[in-house]
């Protein structure tokens, strides 16, 4: 029944004990490929490890067999042969098909399973032909081993992966090589070589596996470290700005078609907050009611992230769903009144997920809702500070305002009765005896000096000589009385009045106020015997510079650091104006302070 495979026909008979050897040599690598793809399969987690490990297994017990009847001559091990034949084709097909994430349970793959015992079976034992039961196995052997090829070298075309490269022509010289079978090595030619051929071809799949794999992490890792660094980038940004980063750098990865984010309200009420490539038309869309109850779960955080296949999420303009073949959805953020977010990325191929198991997923959605988190308190910060500006400004015009009523009071209410008083002592005075003279004249004394008192608070409170005479007047005089009352030498160089670009009355006063405050610490503080006082203009802005020689700032304080209200006033001041006050210590000796005001901001409307 077996001439072909009989001793005196086969050549390869008379070479067992090396082919043999061979076989076992393949056995040996085989098997330890199979180990391999078992402890990749323990270590990642990923079904395509699992079917990797299933197809070396099948195949180690083809070799087996094989072995087996070259040492015992039975037929029915030719037999099993052709059925691990069948089933490592079924494996490697299969495990393709899981790499390519399409492997669908079927109905007729168990007629696929049964077809290589039943075939083989009827073909040995009924037609008597080892030849017409071997040839569909290897076709069948042959033609998964060259789909297989096919999947790397789409999968290396669309990542430039060196280890899918490598696959991808192992499996094609592989599929081509398992041709020979029942053409030479059946009939026992090219021994043992055509084994050897096997135990390379099954060596360089192996080191392509582990070059995948090496692959993937490195670009998972990759991924990880672009998105923190433009998630850390963007941390200060507004939310808007966040998502539409996080969706453009995802969107920019091999084979991905799309990303959006889905986003769950206060009222439960889901939507697409934002989408990008092939979501683009999501944006402000509802998802279908299908997956909407789904990404509910996974944006509260009741469901975990997850990679799902042949996926839709929302129709599009013409109400048509397409489905993507891959797409993955991972938990953003989540809060407790059942708000929260999901991202949804979506691919023509598994390339992207390759590398992304559920404990990226979960790292990338965890740094995604960190920096939406810090975005936000970014954003609630930005707004406390402008709502503290704005009332800091209005407390610094509630003072101005303030301090001008006094004045006007003082001026129009006090003085005036004081003048009054004068006035009537004076007359008094020519009417009194002579021994009372005295004191009439020490009242008068008296009400002069008040009058000289209220005049120097109604400066202090509204200088006059600002709004009598302008800035530049006003410096002047603020400068001269500091020297007199001082003795310290004062060194102006102040812009001439007429060269003085037009300024609002509130930055007029702010420059008064600064170089008020400036003296008054100088005084107090400093024990400088020289200020220099300068005031310039450029095409953008007006500076106010005073320099002392005095004894400078403590050497653990800098800038505005000094907590006198004087220099905290002068900065809130300004600040509302949208000009700047610093304070520092001089290369030599003393202090500077120089406070500026953009042009635009000191112009009046």
């Amino acid at each position: 029944m077996f001439q072909t495979w009989s001793p005196d026909a086969s050549p390869a008979f008379a070479a067992a004990g090396t082919e043999l050897a061979a076989v076992l040599l393949q056995i040996a690598v085989t098997f330890g490929l199979m180990v391999v793809c078992a402890w990749q399969y323990r270590q990642y987690r990923k079904r395509v490890f699992a079917w990797w490990s299933l197809a070396w297994g099948l195949y180690v017990l083809r070799l087996a067999a094989i072995g087996a009847f070259i040492f015992t001559r039975e037929s029915v091990l030719l037999y099993w042969h052709q059925v691990f034949t069948g089933w490592t084709a079924i494996a490697v097909l299969a495990t393709a098909m899981v790499f390519s994430g399409r492997l669908r349970r079927r109905k007729w793959h168990l007629l696929a399973i049964l077809f290589p015992p039943v075939w083989s079976y009827f073909a040995v034992y009924h037609l008597g032909a080892y030849t017409i039961a071997s040839v569909p196995m290897v076709l069948f052997l042959s033609c998964a081993t060259l789909w297989t090829g096919v999947v790397f070298m789409r999968y290396a075309r669309a990542t430039r992966s060196t280890g899918a490269g490598v696959l991808a022509v192992a499996f094609f010289i592989w599929g081509l090589h398992h041709l020979d079978y029942p053409v030479l090595r059946a009939y026992g030619a090219w021994l043992p070589w055509g084994y050897y051929v096997d135990v390379l071809l099954t060596i360089t799949v192996g080191a392509g596996i582990l070059l995948l794999v090496t692959d993937d992490l490195r670009r998972g890792v990759g991924t990880l470290g672009t998105l923190s660094s433009d998630l850390m980038s963007a941390a200060s940004s507004s939310r808007e700005r966040v998502v539409t980063t996080v969706l453009q750098r995802i969107v920019s990865a091999p084979a991905v078609s799309g990303a959006a984010v889905f986003r769950l309200d206060a009222r439960h009420d889901g939507y697409f907050e934002r989408g990008v490539g092939a979501c683009e038309s999501w944006t402000g869309t509802s998802p279908l009611q299908s997956q909407a109850e789904l990404l509910s779960r996974v944006a509260t955080g009741t469901e975990g992230a997850f990679i799902a296949p042949e996926w839709s999420a929302a129709s599009d303009a013409d109400g048509y769903s397409p489905a993507f073949p891959f797409a993955a959805v991972l938990p953003v953020e989540n809060g407790d009144d059942g708000t929260g977010s999901a991202l949804v990325i979506v691919a023509e191929d598994h390339v992207p997920f390759a590398a992304l198991d559920a404990e990226f997923l979960t790292a990338l959605g965890r740094q995604m809702g960190g920096t939406l988190e810090n975005s936000r308190l970014y954003t609630a910060l930005e707004q406390r500070t402008a709502d503290l500006e704005r009332l800091s400004t209005r407390m610094v015009l509630q003072q101005e305002e303030e301090r001008r009523r006094l004045a006007r009071e003082l001026h129009d209410e006090t003085a005036q009765l004081l003048s009054a008083v004068k006035m009537e002592l004076a007359i008094l005075r020519d009417v009194v005896p002579e021994p009372h003279t005295v004191r009439v004249d020490d009242a008068l004394a008296l009400t002069d000096a008040g009058i000289r008192s209220i005049r120097a608070v109604m400066h202090d409170l509204r200088p006059t000589l600002l709004d009598d005479l302008g800035l530049v007047p006003a410096l002047r005089s603020v400068a001269t009385a500091f020297a007199q009352r001082s003795g310290t030498q004062v060194r102006l160089a102040l812009l001439p009045a007429q060269d003085l670009p037009l300024l609002d009355d509130g930055a007029d006063l702010a420059f008064y106020r600064a170089l008020q405050e400036a003296l008054s610490n100088i005084g107090r503080h400093a024990g400088a015997s020289v200020v220099d006082i300068s005031l310039h203009a450029d095409s953008g802005s007006v500076t106010l510079t005073v320099i002392d020689d005095g004894c400078g700032l403590p050497s653990n304080e800098d800038g505005l650091g000094r907590s006198g209200m004087g220099l905290i006033g002068m900065r809130e001041r300004f600040a509302s104006l949208g000009g700047s006050v610093q304070l520092r210590n001089n290369d030599g000796q003393g202090a500077v302070l120089e406070v500026t005001l953009p042009l635009d901001a000191g112009v009046p409307a």
